[in-house]
């Protein structure tokens, strides 16, 4: 790790005028910094800043800075955000997380954590490593021809899915936009992960109400039961009336280069009945225009039943 300055400014309007990398929790930013990575001159720790609070009133809004395992504990939280949380990192990391820095973590591709490696996403122009290298766990969705890694965060993909909004705060003033809209596939400059500008800063994430989000779930599937990122994952929500799907939302990661939304299998889900048989005809259209390579073609087969795993979930019982 190289030698840097710390400021820990108590106002978001002095954190906005600090030049430098802002600080949250540290669980990635550090972990890049001792890697060199990342070599920040100066760092802004914002933990003073008054960026918390969760209000399940009219909706969900939890402010930036708090903590991963303290959202996925509160009351009112949909279960689909809550599992997507206890199923991210370890219990140690939760605790000291943010939701903020939780949905700019970078990629954990292991081309773009070795210095030593060419990586588009750390070095414009250098080549992607993976394309034909070890691509076991990168994309087959949303990928270029100069980056196929995937995108790290659980609850990210459970916030596509319930159509969450940030709030923004930067020299300029303060903005909303849709999750949907802030993360960037790569095309031609994976180095540009979002549409954060110089110096701005998520306060706050929005989730409109939906009442129907009571039943959800997040599903992710992994080499191993803890401590692991998604080979694939779904979160899903489902509105059933009378055996019959009324309306869906789901989204999945592990796959793609951003949290991925599939509104041609919520629209199939649309009007069908609850059963198994029509959650594999919905899902079976999951991996339109999927890209594999060398070593992901498994992620075809895996995305589909990992969606039908997460409907299946939420309708024992009812059927």
């Amino acid at each position: 790790m190289r030698p840097f300055e710390l400021t820990a400014p108590a106002t978001v309007e002095a954190a906005l005028s600090a030049p430098g990398t802002f600080l949250a929790g540290g669980t990635t930013l550090v972990d890049l910094m001792k890697l060199n990575v990342l070599t920040p001159h100066h760092v802004v720790d914002i933990n003073d800043l008054p960026l918390r609070g969760i209000d399940t009133r009219d909706g969900l809004r939890i402010g930036a800075l708090e903590r991963m395992s303290d959202v996925a504990g509160h009351p009112g939280v949909y279960p689909v955000i809550s599992r997507a949380l206890r199923l991210s990192a370890s219990q140690q990391l939760r605790n000291m997380a943010s939701i903020g820095g939780n949905l700019l973590q970078r990629t954990r591709c292991t081309y773009f954590r070795d210095v030593a490696m060419p990586c588009n996403k750390r070095q414009p122009g250098s080549g992607c490593s993976a394309i034909a290298g070890a691509n076991r766990m990168h994309a087959v969705l949303g990928t270029s021809e100069n980056c196929v890694a995937t995108h790290p965060s659980d609850l990210a993909v459970a916030l596509i899915a319930l159509d969450a909004e940030l709030r923004l705060a930067g020299a300029d003033g303060s903005r909303t936009v849709r999750l949907a809209d802030f993360y960037r596939l790569p095309g031609d400059t994976p180095e540009v992960e979002n549409v954060l500008r110089p110096g701005e800063l998520i306060t706050e994430i929005v989730v409109p109400q939906l009442d129907w989000a009571e039943r959800s779930t997040y599903v992710k599937v992994r080499d191993r039961q803890s401590y692991e990122f998604a080979l694939c994952s779904a979160a899903v929500a489902l509105d059933i009336q009378d055996a019959q799907v009324v309306d869906a939302r789901v989204a999945v990661g592990g796959v793609a280069t951003v949290p991925w939304r599939l509104p041609a299998v919520e629209a199939a889900l649309r009007g069908a009945p609850a059963t198994p048989e029509s959650f594999e005809a919905a899902a079976s259209v999951a991996a339109e225009g999927a890209k594999p390579l060398s070593h992901n073609g498994f992620k075809l087969s895996l995305l589909p039943r990992t969606i039908v795993r997460a409907l299946l979930e939420l309708t024992e019982g009812s059927r």
